[in-house]
This record gives C-alpha cells, sequence and structure tokens, in this order.
C-alpha cells in the first residue's frame, strides 16, 4: 500500500485535471456529500424506467421481487464500501492505470476497449430512455421490447440531439458530472415517489395485502422474456453493477474520496433507485397492463412495449417527461465519463476531453438502436460476466498478494507490456463458466461470482508460477 505522503510525492503536472495517470492529491480529495448526489443521481434513473417493468415481464413474485432486492442490493453496497472504496482511496489511480500497472500496457489495451465500448453501449440504452419522453410532443412511434432497429429520422434526431448535449457535459470532467448529477437526482427521486403513488391510486391499492397481491405468486413470463425466481432477483440486483464494484470500474470514482467511508453512499443509489425507483417504475407499468392496448398486445402473442417516457407522462404528465428525460442523463452522463477515461487510456495522448466526445459519439449512435434498451437484463448480466474478473485481479492482488510473495503492480516494476497471468486467470474463467451458461441454459448472473473468484484465485497461482520462475 502506498502512503498518502508517497503517492502526494509521486505527483506530476497533469493539464487536463482528471489525474488519468498518477494518484489523485490530497487537494482534490472530496468529502461524501460528493459521491451521495452522484450515486443517487446514477442509479434512480434511466435505467430504473426500464428495469422495474422488465421485472414484470419476466413473472416476478411479490416476495421475490420484495426481499430479493432488498438482499441483492445490500450485497452491492458492501462490495462497493469493503472493495471498491476501500481499494480506490489506498492507491487512488482509475481502474485502467491500476490495471495497467499489474497486467501491462499492451494487455490491458484490449480491456479498454472492450470496457469502453460496453459501457458506451450502456449509456447508448439511456440515451434512448430520454428520447422517449421527448418524442411524446413528436408523437413518435414507440419501440417495442422486440425492436432493434429505429423506426424513423424523427426518433434518430432526438437521439442525436440528446446524445450530443451529454457528450459535451461528461467531456467537461468529474467536476462537472457530478454537480450536474447533485442538481438533477432531487428532481427524478421526487418523479419517482410521484409516480409509484399515483400508480397505487390508479391500481385502487388501499393498504400492504392489496400492494402484495398485485404480484401474488408471479406469473408465467411474457413472450420472449425468462422466468425470475426470488435468486434470480438477488444475483440480479447484486450484480447489475458488478463491473462498478467488483469489477472496480469505481476506482476512478473513489480514488477523489477523502475515506473509504463514502462507499456508503452508495446506499443511497440501491435503496432510493434500485430498489424504491425500480417498484415505482414496475407499479407504472402494472397500470398501463391492464389498458386495452396492452391486452390486445397480450391476446396476440406479443409483449406489451416498456417506453419510459409515455408511462411517466400518463401518471404525472409534463413533469413525468422531465424527469425521464433527466433519469437517461444522469447515468448515460458518468457512464460515459468512465467510457472516456478507458479510451484515453489506449490513447494518452489525446485529451480526455475529446476522448469522452468519441465515447459519447459511440454511444448516441448505439442509442439510436432500442435493442440494447429493450434486452437491458440480459445486456447488463453479460456486460458484468465479461467484465467482472479482471476486478478480481486487483482485489486479489490487493488483499492476498503478499502471501503469495507477489511482487504488486508487477509489470510495472518489471516493464512489461504483457502479464501472462492475467489472460491465463480471466480466459480460463471466462471459458468455463460461459460453456456452462450455455451448454445448461444457466442465468449468466449466477455464474458472475464463481467466474470472478475463480480468476482471482487462477490470477494468484499463475502469478507465483511465473514470478518465481
Amino acid at each position: 500500500m502506498m502512503t498518502e505522503k508517497s503517492m502526494d510525492a509521486r505527483m506530476e503536472p497533469d493539464q487536463s485535471g482528471e489525474f488519468e495517470r498518477m494518484a489523485v492529491p490530497r487537494s482534490k480529495w472530496k468529502g461524501w456529500k460528493s459521491f451521495l448526489g452522484m450515486y443517487a443521481g446514477e442509479h434512480a434513473a434511466g435505467t430504473e424506467f426500464m428495469i422495474g417493468p422488465l421485472f414484470l415481464t419476466a413473472g416476478v413474485s411479490a416476495f421475490d421481487l420484495i426481499v430479493g432486492l432488498l438482499i441483492g442490493n445490500l450485497l452491492a453496497v458492501l462490495s462497493w464500501r469493503f472493495l471498491t472504496a476501500e481499494i480506490a482511496v489506498n492507491y487512488r489511480y482509475t481502474l485502467y492505470y491500476h490495471l495497467e500497472k499489474i497486467a501491462g500496457k499492451k494487455l490491458v489495451t484490449g480491456y479498454n476497449l472492450a470496457n469502453g465500448i460496453l459501457f458506451c453501449f450502456l449509456a447508448g440504452s439511456m440515451i434512448t430512455v430520454s428520447a422517449t419522453a421527448v418524442g411524446i410532443p413528436f408523437q413518435i412511434e414507440m419501440p417495442k421490447l422486440s425492436d432493434t432497429m429505429p423506426n424513423g429520422i424523427t426518433w434518430v434526431l432526438i437521439v442525436v440531439a440528446i446524445g450530443t448535449v451529454i457528450s459535451l457535459i461528461a467531456a467537461k470532467g468529474y467536476d462537472t458530472v457530478s454537480k450536474a448529477a447533485n442538481w438533477m437526482s432531487p428532481i427524478i427521486v421526487l418523479a419517482f415517489l410521484a409516480c409509484g403513488l399515483v400508480a397505487l391510486n390508479q391500481l385502487e391499492i388501499k393498504g400492504f395485502s392489496d400492494f402484495w397481491n398485485l404480484w401474488g405468486e408471479g406469473s408465467e413470463p411474457f413472450p420472449g422474456q425468462t422466468k425470475y425466481t426470488l435468486w434470480h432477483v438477488v444475483l440480479w440486483s447484486w450484480f447489475a453493477n458488478a463491473a462498478m464494484h467488483i469489477g472496480m470500474s469505481d476506482l476512478s470514482v473513489f480514488r477523489f474520496a477523502k475515506s473509504a467511508s463514502s462507499g456508503w453512499t452508495t446506499a443511497a443509489g440501491m435503496y432510493v433507485g434500485h430498489y424504491m425507483a425500480w417498484i415505482a417504475a414496475a407499479l407504472l407499468y402494472a397500470v398501463y397492463l391492464k389498458t386495452p392496448e396492452a391486452q390486445a398486445f397480450l391476446t396476440n402473442g406479443e409483449a406489451p412495449p416498456v417506453s419510459p417516457g409515455p408511462l411517466a407522462y400518463n401518471a404525472i404528465g409534463t413533469f413525468g417527461l422531465v424527469a425521464v428525460l433527466l433519469a437517461g442523463w444522469t447515468t448515460a452522463n458518468p457512464t460515459i465519463y468512465r467510457a472516456g477515461l478507458a479510451f484515453q487510456a489506449i490513447i494518452p495522448r489525446v485529451s480526455t476531453f475529446w476522448v469522452t466526445i468519441i465515447a459519447g459519439a459511440i454511444a448516441t449512435f448505439a442509442g439510436i438502436f432500442p435493442a440494447f434498451a429493450m434486452k437491458l437484463l440480459g445486456f447488463v448480466a453479460l456486460y458484468g460476466f465479461i467484465l467482472a474478473p479482471f476486478g478480481a485481479i486487483i482485489v486479489f492482488e490487493h488483499f492476498f498478494g503478499k502471501r503469495f510473495s507477489l511482487l504488486p503492480f508487477y509489470a510495472a516494476e518489471k516493464n512489461l507490456d504483457f502479464n501472462y497471468a492475467v489472460p491465463l486467470a480471466w480466459g480460463i474463467s471466462f471459458g468455463i463458466c460461459y460453456f456452462l451458461s450455455f451448454r445448461y441454459d444457466i442465468f449468466l448472473s449466477f455464474l458472475t461470482l464463481p467466474s470472478w473468484i475463480l480468476c482471482g484465485t487462477l490470477f494468484l497461482i499463475f502469478s507465483h508460477l511465473f514470478q518465481k520462475r
């Protein structure tokens, strides 16, 4: 571990102010309030308008939804606090620079590219969410769950306009992203609460028993969807942000924290966003399912569309549209920022501003295609499964490296471009677990933790053998 004094001693001039390839100096550390707004805004956001309804399409029961989210979100908060934030304040590096010092520059280039592109696709799905709000005044046809392509030039123009504004704000750096989230998050949280209360009234729910009976024992999943049980909900809600916590992506965020206790602020995102907001959004969709339009889709064997803009507008009017627009914004904004850092690690001579603009352009292009938003449950499970095991390499070296007599930051210390222990560990763990998922039709979130543990363990073993030799 590096001490605060030794980290400050290694500071070098940083023109961008984002400290992409050095530890964040003490003068730039931030208190917990800076992270509270960002996490509340990012996780009470656009994804919530999509995920809540998608749980209903999976036929989840009341017990599985309420209890499963309670447990899964707690596990996510603990992962952020005791893994991500703990390591972040010890080194204060971005994920990309930290991993480069372990794996080598050539090897981490491929990871950074994959990481950045996956983050762009996630941000693109949130631009799609915002577009469903802006599209209401233009009376455009909303995408269906089965849609993959844009349905007209108006949709494309709306997505491009939203993506451009979001990208410009993300390119201004962490301070601007944080300030935007702090301003927007109270509005979004209030809107989710209002939507939930209005939906309860529309569903004529008078007490907890009526609320519980709304889902009852669950139902058969909608056409083309997977049936969710308690364990689906627990593991999916835990690993919905696997790339950020056990995957260590949020090292790039918590490196600015004064102490690891700032990791507790993620609870604001999990229990306001991934609990209250998911349930509120599910209630909105429950209201829609009772309409003749939704029943017509079900009668024809189709899943009714999940369009956040119309759902929120039907509940609380124009305020709902504003909330959906901002909700997509507050998720896409920090996600594009993270993607920009990934690309900047590949092309360090290009300024952070311009690589973030590149990330925003990719995200905007992805947002044109509704497929990423409509298949969000499956996509989030996949990208967490791919990226999380790389975080295990950082975690296992930090906590267990000394026990295996490993030299920390081996690639940097030995001036290596390629540390073979990393691709061997990730490749074997990914190959085994993905084969199990494909061969036996196992939901990917069930295999994220086994893959993560296997990757970290193999990394320790291979590193010990290679360094000893």
